[in-house]
């Protein structure tokens, strides 16, 4: 996943604190900043002042800059009219363009020789919008999407909704990213988080980036001014259609450590009681001996033992409490809050636990 920070020159951070930012994103491997300059509080002298510095870095360091823009905020930028090349110049490779731009005006963008990616609102794209770019010869292969973040409380959006969008853009061949918040410092003037999400409003940045992951959204940007390393650490490692588990490791047998640590597959045909993981046979190298055979809660990650015979090495995340087994391992335990994530584990998708990384 190409995820990424937001820079807000002229509002919050000092620009030595965006610099900062920027080597730290780069350095965890971020290849996406976000920045907007229609944002009402903003100080239009300074942002001029720090925006081409803040271009140039990222540039330097090989980062696409998403820049939110409308047709009265270029003007801040000194660019007159639809000239794509102004953009390109600066060091901006991709527009997301807000109220103000027709259909027929976006299509034609989409067709632009200057390398420059068009992201729609995906929060605010309905299928006659697609179907008229459609018409309008609009070039899919250069459009991404990307939600709206809602800095008052009770208006992100609904998880439902967020999905029914994304579904629609990805239809189109259009990739789909979201914004999730941050325990850092918050950006003003509301300070109460960026969610895109509401559920995510007060959450952990790491959950809610793997559960917007989960969800099936291409990339993901961290919308508050200064995240923690943490978080940006942690959104290097989230993986589009995965869904990854922070769990605890009941077991230390090195055996089982190193099965549970790949990547699973669950398997397409859903059992009633577990998740069953298609591939966890196929990894086992050793032999799996009998320990801690327990009652088996929801969410409790399970290895088949010896005893099993031929099962021996089989990989499950219990979704009904099942009795204890002298042939089932019972070798970790996803954790509470996440037990909701289980869920988006349909058959077919990714997973994988985390034992203490994220």
């Amino acid at each position: 996943m190409n995820n990424g920070i937001s820079l807000y020159p002229g509002l919050d951070n000092t620009l030595e604190e965006n610099l900062a930012l920027i080597e730290t994103a780069s350095k965890y491997g971020l290849k996406r900043i976000f920045t907007s300059l229609h944002i009402p509080e903003t100080n239009k002298t300074k942002l001029k002042q720090e925006l081409t510095v803040v271009l140039s870095k990222a540039k330097e360091k090989g980062m696409e800059i998403i820049s939110d823009i409308s047709p009265k905020t270029v003007e801040i930028l000194g660019i007159v009219g639809d000239d794509l090349k102004a953009f390109k110049k600066l060091g901006i490779t991709a527009i997301r363009l807000d109220y103000g731009y027709n259909n027929e005006t976006i299509a034609k963008f989409s067709r632009n020789a200057e390398d420059i990616k068009i992201v729609l609102n995906a929060s605010a794209t309905t299928p006659k919008i697609l179907s008229d770019l459609e018409k309008c010869g609009a070039n899919f292969a250069n459009i991404e999407a990307l939600h709206n973040f809602y800095p008052r409380k009770n208006t992100g959006l609904d998880e439902n909704f967020f999905i029914a969008k994304t579904k629609l853009l990805q239809t189109y061949g259009v990739k789909v990213g979201a914004f999730v918040s941050s325990a850092g410092k918050k950006r003003g003037p509301i300070f109460e988080g960026l969610p895109t999400l509401e559920a995510h409003r007060c959450a952990d940045t790491s959950l809610s980036a793997r559960h917007i992951a989960a969800l099936g959204a291409d990339f993901i940007i961290i919308s508050e001014s200064i995240p923690t390393q943490s978080e940006i650490e942690t959104l290097s490692r989230v993986k589009s259609s995965e869904v990854a588990l922070k769990s605890k490791l009941f077991t230390s047998k090195k055996e089982q450590i190193k099965l549970l640590s790949r990547v699973f597959t669950a398997r397409e045909d859903e059992a009633s009681d577990a998740i069953r993981a298609a591939e966890g046979r196929t990894f086992l190298k050793g032999t799996i001996e009998p320990e801690n055979n327990i009652s088996r809660k929801i969410g409790a990650i399970t290895v088949d033992n010896k005893n099993y015979q031929r099962y021996m090495g089989e990989i499950q995340i219990i979704k009904n409490p099942l009795p204890s087994d002298e042939r089932v391992n019972v070798a970790g335990q996803v954790e509470e809050k996440e037990l909701f994530m289980l869920k988006y584990i349909l058959p077919g998708t990714k997973f994988s636990f985390d034992f203490g990384k994220i």
